[in-house]
């Protein structure tokens, strides 16, 4: 009896809830509500999800794997809460790589507080979401609720269902996840290309004579990205100024640079410095 009253309680503070969160819904954000509580019912959750978190990996050929996490609140996306993550433990594993950037995710919010998701939204099928489960369940938070969605069929995966569920395409609910999923995978792209651009600027400077790490983190500060440096180096002269000061912040006895190749010199290397 006294397991049943407390079931009433969290029923009844969940029906208050969503009832006082539709209230504050006008006519053009309804169909948020509606997708919400259409994903609370498939899924069985005791209240509507207002806050989704959803990961997504990002890797070419097991290079410069990252990952992305973005936060849905009331139907609504929160830029100012979304995060980026590069994957420390493994390289071409997809798994491994959910696997750590959930766990790393979650143990901060232990650690440091903050809003748990109501659900959390996985980028990839049955795989990506027991991987997902792993790492929650390694630092006791298995409890939370997650599920996947697959590519091409757009199905929704869950731990405790064999087969997936299908929502109609045009159902509300699907259109919002597939969102919240093309958001993730948007910012997890766009980190990944980033993470490249500077992996391959830090190769040319590795490079050049003269570079070393203080200095190629100075010009790394300084222009962010291969393709600043080389809309930097048509500017001439104005460039070799630019690099001369780094170098004199860098370092109390920085080489002399005598020469800065432009884009389509033969040249293997951007800059040249006396040895």
């Amino acid at each position: 009896m006294r397991g049943d009253g407390g079931v009433a309680v969290v029923a009844r503070r969940a029906a208050r809830q969503d009832s006082g969160y539709r209230t504050r819904f006008n006519e053009n954000t309804a169909a948020h509500f509606d997708a919400l509580e259409t994903l609370r019912a498939v899924l069985g959750l005791p209240s509507i999800p207002r806050r989704i978190e959803c990961f997504d990996i990002s890797t070419i050929q097991g290079s410069e794997t990252v990952a992305s996490m973005v936060v849905c609140e009331d139907g609504r996306m929160k830029k100012s809460e979304y995060r980026k993550f590069r994957v420390r433990s493994v390289t071409a594993d997809d798994f491994g790589a959910m696997r750590e950037v959930v766990q790393r995710r979650y143990r901060k919010i232990l650690e440091d507080g903050g809003p748990f998701p109501d659900l959390i939204l996985i980028d990839g099928g049955k795989g990506q979401l027991t991987a997902a489960y792993e790492g929650l369940e390694q630092i006791g938070l298995g409890n939370l609720v997650a599920i996947g969605i697959a590519k091409k069929e757009e199905l929704l995966f869950t731990r405790d269902r064999q087969d997936p569920v299908a929502l109609p395409e045009n159902d509300p609910a699907l259109l919002l996840i597939e969102r919240i999923r093309d958001e993730a995978h948007r910012f997890a792209v766009t980190f990944h290309r980033k993470a490249r651009s500077m992996r391959d600027l830090r190769s040319q400077l590795d490079d050049v004579p003269g570079i070393g790490p203080r200095r190629r983190r100075a010009l790394l500060t300084k222009f962010g990205s291969l393709a600043g440096v080389r809309r930097a180096t048509r500017e001439g002269d104005r460039l070799l100024r630019q690099v001369r000061v780094i170098s004199r912040a860098a370092s109390p006895h920085p080489p002399q640079i005598t020469s800065f190749q432009p884009d389509d010199a033969p040249a293997a290397d951007v800059l040249t410095c006396p040895g």
